[in-house]
């Protein structure tokens, strides 16, 4: 239920008034029946009970209670300042989620569509070229050498258009090499892929962390954040450098430990001019690290540049 701060000013004001007339009654009282008095007398009659020092004794306790409920009045708006500042945190979180989950629904979207339209451009159309090479040689009466050996190199130059599309796809929609080859194996390829793409950027790549057989999600994680780094490196940052070092801090024999991924380069950073910070890069990132009881950690070099730290909790499978 909520209270406007109006009525509860009004409240106030109106506990405040019935402690000033509860005081004003006390007084004409008092006066009336010459109270101090008639306590004066009773206790000078008690004198060996020291009974005339209790007035003293009650207001050090009044004194006592009133410092005692403004300390707990202070505790009490301190705690109110803390979770209004908890609320809006989590206000904020709700708000990125939703962003992301939107985002997140779009960019499958897109990607679905851009699937499909590969799909019926390029395989739709190398199908119909082996279609029609098919049905040449089924035609041809009687068999033409030519045509026929003509046709057999078509439909195999056809398949291997169509097997490095479906390659093409298949990399997209997951790591080349992952299961089959293990992280590092397809780290190494990607990082390989960039530096084709890029061969003016030196790319320096150092696996120190002991693979282990961790779970798919640690895996998939820690390679997509080096994915994503690798692309902000590569399209915002304008670097020439770039490094990427994995390590294992705490391990045990078990497997057990943090896994630390360090992306840094030597380019603009993100507060420079015309690049863009609004995108869903970083705030995927960190999604998928925290999802993993992880922290992720993008800050500018001082010196210039970028750096992503992601930290990993990692546990072997078999534990």
């Amino acid at each position: 239920m909520h209270i406007s701060r109006g009525s509860t000013s009004a409240v106030a004001w109106r506990d405040l008034a019935l402690i000033a007339l509860a005081t004003a009654l006390f007084a004409i009282i008092s006066v009336r029946l010459e109270l101090g008095e008639s306590v004066s007398a009773w206790t000078r009659a008690r004198e060996r009970y020291q009974l005339d020092e209790l007035p003293g004794v009650l207001l050090i306790l009044a004194l006592g209670l009133a410092w005692f409920a403004w300390r707990r009045a202070g505790d009490i708006r301190r705690e109110l300042s803390r979770r209004l500042a908890m609320e809006a945190q989590l206000t904020a979180a709700l708000s990125e989620n939703r962003r992301l989950e939107r985002a997140n629904v779009r960019i499958q979207e897109e990607e679905r569509r851009s699937l499909a339209r590969e799909l019926h451009d390029e395989l739709g159309q190398y199908l119909n070229a082996i279609k029609v090479d098919a049905i040449c040689l089924r035609d041809s009466d009687p068999p033409d050498a030519v045509l026929v050996r003509r046709s057999a190199t078509s439909i195999v130059a056809i398949v291997d258009r169509v097997q490095a599309t479906v390659r093409d796809i298949v990399r997209r929609l997951r790591p080349t090499g992952l299961d089959e080859l293990g992280l590092e194996a397809a780290i190494e390829h990607c990082v390989d892929g960039w530096r084709q793409r890029l061969p003016s950027v030196r790319f320096e790549y150092d696996f120190g962390a002991r693979e282990s057989n961790w779970s798919e999600a640690v895996n998939m994680t820690i390679y997509r954040v080096v994915q994503e780094g690798l692309t902000n490196a590569a399209r915002h940052a304008h670097a020439s450098h770039v490094t990427i070092r994995l390590e294992q801090l705490d391990a045990s024999p078990a497997g057990a430990g943090v896994i630390r991924v360090d992306i840094s380069d030597d380019g603009v950073g993100v507060a420079a001019p015309g690049v863009s910070t609004s995108g869903l890069g970083l705030a995927g990132m960190r999604e998928r690290v925290e999802s993993l009881g992880g922290a992720l950690e993008a800050t500018n070099i001082t010196k210039g540049g970028f750096r992503i730290v992601a930290s990993i909790p990692v546990r072997n499978a078999r534990a």
